[in-house]
């Protein structure tokens, strides 16, 4: 998206933002910009759409506000302490799904699916207490973004490379929890 999404929606630059007030905005802007609406635009609804989808998910607004409200450039973040905990959980936990996975489309009896049941319990339990601790940390992350949409408005230099890091955190806890739940959707099947 070339547009500022914040500026189609007419919306403040923020890193928080509630569905509520994103909802409102997004109605409000498209009453008028609506093809089935007389004088209705649809490159304009196509692109209040695309800011809709921009600003709904924090690793998307966060990286969005980044590159359309400062010039600090790209750089890697790294994995902080907690992170990193569930890092290394997640790897073997993936692994050991997917072969279990893969044993049980193989079982071909109902006493060789029957063997495998404990290791998948296991496993399954697992999965959830690991996704159960990745949705803490995105809520503890997500709880204090208003902090630095204080910094903005304060012209805090330093805010641009921290909400880096946190779009980043944001963006591994992401992925992390659509993987734990592809997992665990496979060994439901």
């Amino acid at each position: 998206m070339s547009a500022d999404a914040f500026a189609l929606l007419g919306l403040p630059p923020r890193a928080a933002l509630d569905e509520e007030t994103l909802q409102s905005a997004y109605l409000t802007a498209t009453r008028s910009a609506h093809p089935d609406q007389a004088g209705g635009d649809t490159h304009l609804s196509a692109e209040l759409n695309a800011a809709l989808e921009t600003l709904k998910s924090p690793v998307t607004r966060l990286k969005h506000l980044i590159e359309k409200h400062s010039d600090t450039p790209w750089r890697a973040v790294p994995l902080d302490a907690a992170l990193m905990g569930i890092f290394e959980k997640l790897g073997p936990l993936l692994q050991a799904g997917a072969a279990c996975i893969k044993k049980k489309q193989s079982a071909s009896t109902a006493l060789a699916r029957a063997l495998l049941a404990s290791e998948e319990m296991r496993l399954r339990e697992s999965l959830e207490e690991l996704g159960f601790r990745i949705d803490e940390l995105w809520q503890q992350i997500e709880s204090k973004l208003g902090i630095y949409d204080t910094r903005v408005t304060e012209a805090d230099s330093t805010v641009w490379a921290d909400l880096q890091g946190i779009q980043a955190r944001l963006a591994y806890l992401s992925k992390w929890r659509a993987q734990v739940r592809e997992v665990l959707l496979g060994l439901m099947l």
